[in-house]
């Protein structure tokens, strides 16, 4: 594995570099800068691309292919909930139209909302971080004024996170030409999402209930079971959320949050040799990064938000994503 290792990245906010948040996450080798006593690098990283930092400092401690642009299938969800999640009271009611469900892409990882039937906002969005539900983000996406709509104020919000890999064609990551983001961009989301109690509650939710549809023969609504498709969540320890995707043109990719010590690392691998490995990869990245705690130089920083304001606080906005998006 080559190790990119050298003077430390100037940590710009922009771009004076080639690269957003240092010339050294725009290298497309793996990019580490160990002090005496760093630990080494996992030795079994297919990712084609990969990143972990510090949430708190924005630190990026080591990178590969930081801003190659790639699919991100449902990861994208993460920047859909950045855009869309405050603008709605997570009490509210809205009832689901046929034309809301209408457009699905084929296989679309689904929740299972029904029309003509009430949804609390709330239970919309688990249906989008916990099931990955196409259905919940889109009837959101109507709820926000229809999907180009949202479409548009997603790669708004992009630009205001000096996401720049990023290119938004639909609101849920379903595999759409010229769709593509990068595991620098997906930290950015995760990064401005856990910011929001919301988007933080809803991401680290293991299971919750579901509304189902009515009773035939008692005419009453029914409930069911769903379960969070992030197979590191509960078992990997500390771990916050935060989303996992898989589609067949992006591959599995992955992105999530851990605490430990008082210590928050983020984490994004995308796009491993095989589905599976994205959780392994993603682990092992965490344990290094915990590991090299002090011992490592950054070679890059995550860049701040241009409007902070559009993703803090958590009591009024609505909240709340692997494969077919």
């Amino acid at each position: 594995m080559a190790l990119g290792v050298g003077a430390p990245a100037a940590l710009a906010q922009d771009t004076g570099s080639s690269a957003v948040g240092g010339e050294r996450l725009g290298r497309s080798d793996v990019q580490v800068a160990p002090l005496a006593g760093a630990p080494a690098l996992p030795g079994e990283l297919t990712g084609r691309s990969w990143l972990v930092a510090d949430a708190g400092t924005g630190e990026v401690l080591a990178a590969r292919n930081a801003h190659l642009p790639l699919p991100p299938a449902s990861t994208l969800k993460m920047l859909f909930a950045d855009t869309v999640l405050p603008k709605f009271d997570r009490s509210l009611e809205h009832q689901v139209t046929a034309d809301e469900l209408a457009d699905l892409g084929v296989g679309s990882s689904l929740v299972g909302v029904k029309e003509n039937l009430p949804y609390r906002v709330e239970d919309l969005w688990r249906g989008v971080f916990l099931s990955s539900g196409n259905d919940a983000v889109h009837v959101l996406a109507h709820m926000n004024g229809g999907v180009p709509q949202t479409v548009s104020e997603m790669q708004a919000r992009a630009r205001s996170l000096q996401a720049k890999d990023t290119k938004v064609a639909s609101p849920d990551g379903y595999d759409m030409d010229g769709q593509v983001s990068s595991a620098y961009d997906l930290t950015l989301f995760a990064r401005a999402g856990l910011r929001n109690a919301d988007f933080r509650s809803y991401c680290s939710t293991r299971t919750a209930r579901f509304p189902g549809g009515l009773d035939k023969n008692t005419g009453q609504r029914t409930v069911f079971d769903i379960a969070n498709t992030d197979r590191l969540l509960g078992k990997y320890p500390g771990l916050i959320g935060v989303k996992n995707g898989y589609t067949t043109n992006a591959g599995a990719t992955f992105t999530g949050a851990a605490e430990r010590g008082g210590r928050t690392l983020l984490v994004t691998v995308m796009h491993p040799r095989a589905q599976g490995r994205v959780y392994d990869e993603a682990a092992s990245l965490l344990d290094w990064g915990f590991a090299a705690a002090g011992k490592v130089q950054p070679v890059g920083q995550l860049v701040e938000d241009l409007a902070p304001q559009a993703t803090t606080g958590g009591t009024g906005g609505a909240a709340g994503t692997p494969s077919g998006g």
